[in-house]
């Protein structure tokens, strides 16, 4: 196992891109209607939405946490930077303040003395693996897991989380 891909982009983060897309499309509106005319405001539109799309495909796209054997890379847009495994505590799987489940790592030493990386968030699992989604998130919370396990990282999760996966996701609790 050489990269296991995770990683939640934060909402303020989020809303730039957000707001980058709307920036995008307003400006290649602005721009075709300034060249071409007013009646190519629909041209102008649909020509910024498909630059906005790929805008925020690029950005969404290279914002996540990679796993490697040698350590964690945290990378945005505009940079990366590594976490060594050292600095991990124990992993949790837990409910957040939104109500949905939440994987993530406890790091320690750095610049703050205490850290928490999210790795997964994802809508509590109540069904059998139902779409494309279903099963992705299946696959990262299973390659997640092993790669802990392989670090021999704890990881802590609440009763009723580990009883849905496995009951739904055929994702057996963690032994220890």
């Amino acid at each position: 196992m050489t990269m296991v891909r995770a990683g939640v982009v934060p909402g303020r983060r989020m809303a730039g891109y957000v707001a980058a897309g709307i920036l995008v499309v307003a400006v290649v509106c602005a721009g075709t209607v300034g060249v071409f005319g007013l009646n190519r405001v629909f041209t102008g539109l649909f020509f910024g939405a498909a630059a906005a799309v790929g805008l925020m495909v690029a950005l969404f796209g290279r914002d996540r946490v990679e796993l490697t054997e040698d350590a964690i890379v945290r990378r945005t847009p505009w940079g990366a930077s590594a976490v060594a495994w050292d600095r991990v505590v124990a992993g949790r799987f837990a409910l957040d303040e939104k109500g949905r489940w939440t994987l993530a790592l406890d790091l320690n030493g750095g610049d703050e003395p205490h850290r928490e990386l999210v790795l997964l968030s994802i809508p509590p699992v109540r069904r059998p693996i139902a779409s494309a989604y279903d099963m992705r998130k299946r696959e990262q919370v299973d390659e997640i897991r092993t790669m802990l396990r392989h670090r021999r990282i704890p990881v802590t999760i609440l009763p009723e989380i580990a009883n849905a996966l496995q009951r739904h996701w055929k994702i057996a609790p963690p032994t220890r």
